[in-house]
């Protein structure tokens, strides 16, 4: 039995032991692996080996493996672009230039560039200029032939470089000659070269069907070049070295191009882009002048003789004997003669004077230059010279002229050409709209960078934010050339140019605080001198917050105003603000200084915040109360938004202040002025028609006893007219128009009855009619009595003396009727002038309503 037991027990154990181990597998089993390769995984890092396959997956065509396209890629055939060579060259010619005259700048541009390689060579090797140490530019036209040379002595091309820059378009010679220079000279003087893209030259096919190139290098011998922009040819020229060094480039003009041949239109060109080349640039031109040539021997006696009349050659033969021989040394005679004379004119006098240092000019050449590129007679008022740096690189001399345009405000945001724009020294384009603001378009002045982004033709400028940075620079050099204006000159400043400084404050929002340093406004400090906002900061009290302006047209206006009575009995200063645009600009500025504007005419006025003002006033308040509510809910109910107590107002008993969004009195008499303002404009009715607060002065005497009526009875209707005719001609005092000016001058009128004891009921007498056909029966009677005398022979002369004796009586009675016609006509013309509304105000019934 134990034996049983024990083997049961063994095979028990034996079977836990397996079932344990089996569940250890299990648990080995059910652990997570860990990758050896973590990169592999998706979610490591993207620069891992999966990281291209999925990238070849995503590129993968439809219907094509990845497998596919490797293969495809291996196979393919590479190919390099072509370009049909004679279109290529019509559309050069024909589509990128917009302006034909472009040809003249790009062969002196061209010339320039040639210039400045041998003037660079010669810098290392003294005999580059052996040849001649000439360095020009000459223009010389052929009319006969209509041929126009352009020849310079520069480096000059050798037969391959003929073939190669010439050649191929697009291939920029000076581009290969800074790439063979390197490092050996400096960006300075590489910066003047001017060529980029290769291209100039072909504009020369605009104007002409051949051209042909003589060249001359130190290193070969003169070739010439030949094309018609459909092929071309070089040949060794058979006359030899005629150049001795540099090219020739000839243009045989078409026929609707030989005015490119007169003089005037080469010197127009070259002043209009070339001016300010480096280099001299002279024109083969004739001028026209007097000479005095001495007359010959024979000549004279010819014209002495045909001179001589016959009474002449008698006395001469009598006196012959008599004569005595004249002085030896008496001057020859001579005679005014035409001559043309032909040479070489100098066409480029005016240097780039912003490539100097200004230090190194005086103010004399500044005023020159200025009136050369200006074309201005007078002297300008300030320049400013400067070198910008940064992110672009650019100088530029910025001048403002004394006067400025007389219809700069009728062309007012139209293009303007008063900043020219060069690019090393060659003339790009004026035609600016963003370069500078509207306001400031009457600076005029020149900006040169080297690194400006052009397109191909240089006509115009890429749209870039390079541009940017330029106005922005300008901008800020041109507000600190104006701010350090001496005061003297700064008065002739603002007076030629406020207006520009406030349109500035309202449309540059990023200069607003500088410009406002630049604002001046007349002032009641003084009578004659105008005040800076800074300058009136400085003379403010001492608890005083705001900046106090009043607008009108005058001064004398402004100065009379109710809205300003408080404030200059207690030596506040006010700004004067009398120009239109005045107001505008001070809506613009929220703040100067921290001190914030208040318009003395709308609500928001505060002068004193001490307790004891703020109890007064309460009291003020609570004594008039019944006015006040009776003023806005019954006498005034439709005319105004609300009636208060005055704290602006010392002598006139009332006056209508805006709200402080609304129209002032001086701005809705400008709303109203403008020429061009919509008729019932929803925008301009919601501020027009917004209602006023009256304030009221409850010092005045009329005041006083228009609240005691009030308070004696709110129904009686003299009151409810004195606050009619207080309220309208608070309207007026206050600048206001008023809607209903017959209504307010019945009134009056009705006043006036009153104060002369004149009867409201009293009617205007009526015309006494006249009786014209008695005095035409009388004309008629008297015609035929005239007619009766003349026909009646036998007694004439009875009849005349009659008639005479009849006509004198006749005479002395018409003159007394027209003495009393004069007398009784002045009466007459009185009754006549008054208007028929009257009789109505005349009438018996004298209520409220006729009123």
């Amino acid at each position: 039995m134990r034996r049983k037991y024990l083997f049961l027990g063994i095979l028990g154990l034996l079977f836990l032991s397996a079932f344990c181990v089996a569940d250890e597998g299990g648990e080995e089993e059910d652990k997570p692996k860990v990758d050896d390769d973590i990169g592999k995984s998706r979610d490591g890092l993207k620069t891992d080996d999966e990281a291209v396959q999925r990238e070849e997956e995503a590129i993968k065509l439809d219907g094509l493996s990845v497998a596919q396209m490797k293969e495809m890629r291996d196979k393919a055939e590479k190919h390099v672009f072509q370009a049909e060579v004679n279109r290529m060259m019509k559309l050069i010619i024909n589509s990128l230039y917009k302006n034909k005259e472009i040809f003249l700048r790009e062969l002196i541009s061209n010339a320039s560039d040639a210039l400045d390689k041998i003037r660079f060579l010669s810098l290392t090797d003294k005999s580059a200029l052996s040849a001649t140490e000439e360095l020009t530019i000459k223009i010389k036209a052929d009319k006969e032939n209509g041929v126009l040379h352009v020849t310079d002595t520069g480096i000059g091309m050798t037969k391959d470089e003929l073939v190669n820059n010439l050649g191929t378009i697009a291939k920029s010679g000076t581009s290969d000659f800074l790439t063979k220079l390197g490092d050996a000279t400096s960006a300075t003087e590489t910066s003047d070269l001017i060529g980029q893209f290769g291209v100039g030259f072909y504009s020369s096919f605009l104007v002409s069907d051949r051209v042909v190139v003589t060249s001359k290098h130190n290193d070969d011998e003169q070739y010439i070049w030949e094309s018609d922009a459909s092929s071309f040819t070089v040949s060794k020229d058979p006359r030899g070295n005629t150049l001795g060094r540099g090219t020739t480039v000839s243009l045989f003009l078409k026929e609707e191009a030989q005015d490119f041949l007169e003089q005037n239109t080469i010197k127009d060109l070259i002043k209009k882009y070339s001016q300010f080349i480096n280099f001299n640039i002279y024109l083969w031109s004739s001028k026209t002048e007097m000479v005095d040539e001495p007359i010959e021997e024979e000549e004279e006696k010819k014209e002495e003789k045909k001179e001589e009349t016959p009474d002449e050659k008698k006395d001469e033969e009598d006196d012959e004997d008599g004569k005595v021989e004249e002085e030896k040394d008496e001057k020859p005679k001579t005679k005014q003669v035409e001559k043309t004379t032909w040479d070489w004119e100098l066409c480029n006098s005016n240097k780039p004077i912003w490539t100097r240092k200004p230090a190194e000019i005086d103010d004399k050449e500044y005023n020159e230059f200025y009136k050369a590129f200006s074309k201005d007679s007078e002297e300008p008022l300030s320049h400013t010279h400067f070198t910008a740096e940064g992110e672009v690189t650019f100088r530029s001399i910025l001048y403002i002229p004394k006067s400025g345009p007389s219809d700069q405000f009728q062309n007012y945001g139209k293009k303007l050409d008063s900043i020219k724009m060069y690019v090393r020294r060659v003339f790009i384009t004026d035609n600016f709209e963003d370069m500078m603001p509207k306001y400031l378009a009457f600076v005029r002045g020149i900006v040169d960078s080297d690194d400006l982004p052009l397109n191909v033709s240089r006509e115009t400028l890429q749209q870039h934010k390079l541009l940017k940075v330029i106005k922005k620079k300008l901008v800020r050099k041109t507000l600190d050339m104006i701010k350090k204006i001496g005061k003297d000159d700064y008065e002739k400043f603002w007076k030629e140019y406020s207006t520009n400084v406030k349109l500035g404050v309202m449309e540059d929002h990023s200069n607003r605080t500088r410009l406002a340093k630049l604002l001046r406004f007349l002032s009641s400090n003084s009578e004659t001198e105008m005040t800076s906002l800074a300058e009136y900061v400085e003379r403010m009290k001492e608890k005083q917050d705001s900046i106090f302006f009043m607008a009108g047209n005058s001064r004398k206006e402004v100065e009379k105003s109710p809205f300003v009575e408080r404030l200059l009995k207690k030596g506040y200063e006010v700004l004067y603000l009398v120009e239109p645009v005045d107001e505008y600009c001070m809506q613009s500025l929220p703040e100067f200084d921290g001190k914030k504007f208040q318009n003395v005419a709308k609500e928001g006025l505060k002068l004193d915040d001490s307790e004891k003002s703020k109890e007064h006033k309460e009291a003020k308040e609570k004594e008039y109360e019944p006015l006040i509510t009776w003023l806005k809910d019954s006498a005034l109910k439709d005319k105004i938004e609300k009636a208060t107590i005055s704290e602006r107002l010392t002598t006139s008993p009332c006056a209508l202040v805006a709200s402080t969004y609304g129209w002032s009195a001086n701005m809705e008499r400008i709303m109203k002025a403008q020429a061009y303002a919509k008729a019932k404009d929803p925008s301009q009715e919601f501020y027009a028609s917004q209602k006023k607060t009256l304030e009221v002065n409850p010092r005045h005497p009329l005041i006083k006893e228009l609240k005691r009526r009030v308070e004696a009875n709110k129904e009686d209707k003299t009151a409810e007219d004195l606050a009619v005719v207080m309220f309208e001609t608070a309207v007026l005092r206050s600048g206001y128009g008023l809607p209903d000016t017959l209504g307010f001058a019945g009134r009056i009128e009705r006043m006036l009855r009153m104060s002369m004891d004149v009867s409201l009921d009293e009617k205007i007498d009526e015309e006494p009619e006249e009786e014209e056909e008695k005095d035409d029966d009388s004309d008629e009677v008297d015609a035929d009595d005239d007619d009766d005398s003349v026909d009646d022979d036998s007694k004439a002369t009875e009849k005349a003396s009659t008639t005479k004796e009849a006509d004198g009586e006749k005479t002395e009675e018409t003159e007394k009727l027209s003495d009393v016609k004069i007398q009784a006509e002045p009466e007459e013309q009185k009754v006549q002038a008054e208007p028929e509304e009257q009789k109505e105000d005349a009438a018996p019934h004298h209520d409220h309503e006729d009123l």
